[in-house]
């Protein structure tokens, strides 16, 4: 809980993938790639509850022997490549509510973005609960675009391979990268709302959202195995340097083993 609150945690975990076969359960340092969020989530003091939102009976036994709760399979039209997110979060709110389970907020942790540690899930908890009197009623994870900024983004002519700014004006008038006003970007680390707005809005991004910036390098998220070889070279190193194989492995409860 936080501040009377109540937290679930939802993580969305449907099989298959068109990207990496069965990224969802792809081993990351020892543990399939769903296992990470759901370390995150139980290691959060904000976080009561961590449910598995799987459409696959092999994907919530796996989730289950690494902590998470499954009591309800995900819906076929709501684990399609086309399905919208909302359908599945509204789905698992609903299936709760039935049973007398209501929450006061709600946080959607992907297993592709890994990088995510308890300790960013309870901070952006808690901004949120600090900003809802201001009219906030969502928070997500954002990047800065230090590298990447939209001022150094070009059009390139498909017939003469010629490259022109994409914002106009000219190379000579570009500005220097340490003038630039910082911009951020979505970074799939973490989606809070409260169930209301979600039922509102449809989405976790609108007017009463805020940006929590996260570490750089928690931006980083699973599409393809390049992602995948990227991430998993931050952990090695990580386990090297720190001695940390596990992103919130300082933080977990104790009743949580470390399965695989």
């Amino acid at each position: 809980m936080i501040g009377g609150k109540k937290v679930l945690a939802l993580i969305p975990a449907r099989a298959g993938s068109k990207g990496l076969p069965d990224k969802n359960i792809r081993p990351l340092m020892g543990k399939p790639l769903l296992a990470w969020p759901i370390a995150a989530a139980l290691a959060a003091r904000a976080v009561d509850r961590v449910i598995l939102s799987t459409d696959s009976e092999d994907y919530a036994r796996i989730g289950r022997a690494h902590g998470a709760e499954t009591p309800f399979l995900r819906p076929a039209d709501l684990a399609s490549d086309t399905a919208p997110s909302i359908g599945f979060i509204l789905h698992a709110l609903d299936t709760l509510a039935a049973e007398g389970e209501v929450y006061d907020y709600l946080v959607l942790l992907e297993p592709t973005s890994p990088l995510t540690e308890g300790g960013d899930i309870d901070a952006a908890l808690q901004a949120l609960d600090d900003a809802r009197p201001q009219g906030i009623t969502a928070a997500v994870g954002i990047a800065p675009m230090e590298t990447q900024h939209p001022a150094f983004a070009v059009r390139r002519d498909a017939g003469t391979g010629a490259i022109t700014p994409y914002a106009g004006g000219s190379f000579a008038t570009l500005p220097r990268r340490q003038d630039l006003e910082p911009v951020f970007a979505l970074d799939g680390s973490f989606y809070i709302s409260t169930p209301q707005a979600l039922r509102d809005e449809r989405g976790f991004c609108h007017d009463n959202t805020m940006g929590v910036p996260t570490d750089r390098e928690k931006a980083l998220e699973v599409d393809d195995l390049v992602d995948f070889l990227c991430i998993e070279a931050i952990l090695t190193h990580r386990q090297s340097h720190l001695g940390q194989s596990h992103p919130s492995q300082t933080h977990l409860r104790s009743s949580i083993g470390d399965q695989t």
